[in-house]
C-alpha cells in the first residue's frame, strides 16, 4: 500500500525583521506587554513598498523543498496551497505559484482553512496519494499578513501577533509495508464561532463589496479576534482532538517524539503542555521568532525541528495540532519512514 512520505521541506521568510521595539514606535504597546501575552519577540514582514504576495513567498520555499527532495517542478502531479491571504481575490495563489514554477498544466488546489490549512492540506495530499490520483505533491503554506493589518493602536492586539512567511513540503507516495506516513487525521469545524476570528470586509454577501458609506479604515476591513474566546476554545478542544488522533492511530502519548502545535500563542501551547503533563522539550516552539504565520506556522516549525535534528529519523513520530478561524481544529500523527 502506498504511504504518504515527506521527502523534504523548505521555508522562507522575508528579510524585513520587525521586533517588538519596532512596534513600540508605531503602536501604544511595549515589548514586555507583547511577550507576556503572546511569547512573541519578533516577526518578519514584507517590504511595504514592494508588491509581494503569498505565492511569491511560497515560490521561494518551494524551490528549497524541491531542491532538498532532488525533484524538479515538472515531477509534480499536484500542488496544494494553503493560505488565508491570497495574492488577489481570484484566481487562487496555487495557480499563481504553478506559473512561477514554470508549469502550465499541473493541477493546483487552494485551501482556505487559515490556521489549520496545513492540517487540512496534508490530509488532502494523503487522500490523493492513497487513491492513486497523485504520486508527487507539493504542499505549501504561505501568508502575507502585514499588508492587511490595522497598524494603529486600535488594532494592536491583533497586529503584534502576525508575521509573514512560507513553508513547503514535497510529499511522495511510496509503496511500503512499513508502519509509516500519516497514521491518523482528525479534523473538526464549528462555523457558529466564525465571528470570533474574522475579517468581514470586503464581502461578496453585500450588494456592494466596498460600500461607499464605509470608510476604508473601518475596523471591519481588518482582522478582529475575540482573544479570550479563542484561548478558551483552544485549551479545551486541542487536548480532546489529540486524544482522538492517538486513539485512531492506536498509539499512546508516550510514543510521540515531538508535538508541533500551530504557533498562535505561546501561552496556549504552554497550557496544552501542562494539561497533557508533558515536559516542555516535547513541544516545539518558534512563535517567539516568527509570530503567527497561520497556514505556514506548522510547516515552518517542522522544517526547523528537522534541521535541528529533533525529528526526522526513521521511526520518529510527530503530532501536529492546531485551532483557528472557522473555527477549525484538528490533530494529525505522522511517522517517518
Amino acid at each position: 500500500m502506498k504511504k504518504s512520505i515527506i521527502k523534504s521541506t523548505g521555508m522562507f521568510v522575508p528579510p524585513n525583521l520587525i521586533t517588538n521595539h519596532d512596534l513600540e514606535k508605531i503602536l501604544d504597546t511595549s515589548d514586555e506587554w507583547i511577550k507576556q501575552r503572546t511569547g512573541i519577540e519578533q516577526r518578519y514582514w514584507i517590504e511595504q513598498n514592494m508588491a509581494t504576495g503569498s505565492s511569491d513567498l511560497g515560490f521561494e520555499a518551494s524551490k528549497i523543498a524541491l531542491a532538498n527532495a532532488g525533484w524538479t517542478a515538472q515531477d509534480l502531479d499536484f500542488i496544494i496551497f494553503a493560505t488565508l491571504s491570497p495574492d488577489i481575490m481570484f484566481p487562487g495563489s496555487g495557480c499563481l505559484l504553478q506559473a512561477k514554477l514554470g508549469l502550465d498544466s499541473t493541477p493546483a488546489l487552494d485551501i482556505r482553512q487559515q490556521c489549520t490549512g496545513f492540517l487540512y492540506g496534508l490530509t488532502t495530499a494523503d487522500a490523493y496519494i492513497k487513491s492513486g490520483l497523485a504520486g508527487k505533491i507539493l504542499l505549501v503554506g504561505a501568508e502575507v499578513h502585514s499588508s492587511g493589518l490595522d497598524k494603529t493602536t486600535r488594532g494592536r492586539d491583533v497586529t503584534v501577533i502576525f508575521g509573514d512567511g512560507a513553508a513547503a513540503l514535497c510529499i511522495e507516495g511510496v509503496e511500503t509495508k512499513k508502519d509509516a506516513g500519516l497514521l491518523s487525521s482528525v479534523l473538526h469545524a464549528d462555523g457558529n464561532l466564525a465571528h470570533a476570528l474574522m475579517t468581514e470586509l470586503p464581502a461578496s454577501r453585500l450588494p456592494v463589496r466596498f460600500p461607499a458609506d464605509i470608510p476604508f479604515d473601518d475596523p471591519r476591513y481588518f482582522p478582529v479576534m475575540d482573544g479570550p474566546a479563542i484561548f478558551k476554545k483552544a485549551v479545551r478542544m486541542l487536548p480532546k482532538v489529540i486524544k482522538e488522533s492517538l486513539e485512531k492511530a492506536q498509539i499512546t502519548l508516550d510514543e510521540i517524539d515531538l508535538i508541533i502545535p500551530h504557533q498562535a500563542n505561546m501561552r496556549i501551547n504552554q497550557a496544552l503542555g501542562q494539561f497533557l503533563k508533558l515536559d516542555d522539550h516535547k513541544i516545539f516552539h518558534n512563535i517567539q521568532k516568527y509570530g503567527n504565520t497561520t497556514a505556514a506556522s506548522i510547516p515552518i516549525a517542522l522544517h526547523e525541528a528537522m534541521e535541528q535534528g529533533r525529528i526526522g529519523k526513521s521511526g520518529d513520530i510527530v503530532l501536529f495540532t492546531g485551532l483557528g478561524a472557522g473555527l477549525t481544529w484538528g490533530s494529525l500523527i505522522y511517522k517517518f519512514l
